[in-house]
């Protein structure tokens, strides 16, 4: 099974101004290590520099949504203003309906900080049936397609875009 990512790029994009946030959760953390470098691989390719990426951690994807509101806060008043924030998770459904919950309310918070902290918010959570559904998804075998990648460069692309300095 074949899965590719966002299509070919519209245009070419200098992320080397712009500030990214990427805020993971450690829950089924090799599949989340994998997506993290897929981010920071792309983000690299456009410019992004390491100086200018800040990452921080969870312990799961419901946690995302608040603490990626509170984690542009706190680096905001340590006069760091993000262009984009990668929330990263992954959610796996198990035989209760904790999973149709958890991924509702996770995938809502952070639709909804999109408007609330007026910068893009780039949904990176995997909602996956199974766990192999997760480790093709995060490139995890050769030959693989790791969507990490697709979120690093959808961060650059809307930051550049429409992020906090538009129309300026």
């Amino acid at each position: 099974m074949a899965i590719k990512g966002l299509g070919k790029i519209d245009q070419n994009y200098d992320g080397s101004n712009l500030k990214i946030g990427i805020i993971h959760a450690r829950w089924n953390s090799t599949i989340i290590d994998s997506l993290i470098k897929g981010v920071l691989l792309k983000l690299k390719h456009y410019g992004v520099k390491d100086g200018n990426i800040f990452i921080e951690s969870v312990p799961g994807s419901f946690e995302l949504p608040f603490a990626a509101r509170r984690f542009k806060d706190k680096l905001s008043l340590e006069g760091i203003e993000l262009d984009a924030i990668i929330p990263i998770g992954v959610l796996i459904k198990g035989s209760t309906m904790h999973f149709e919950y958890i991924c509702d309310s996770t995938t809502n918070g952070i639709m909804r900080l999109n408007d609330i902290l007026s910068i893009p918010i780039i949904f990176g959570v995997l909602t996956c049936l199974t766990e192999e559904q997760a480790e093709i998804r995060a490139g995890l075998k050769p030959g693989l397609h790791n969507h990490g990648e697709d979120w690093g460069a959808a961060a650059v692309e809307m930051a550049i875009k429409f992020g906090k300095d538009i129309g300026k």
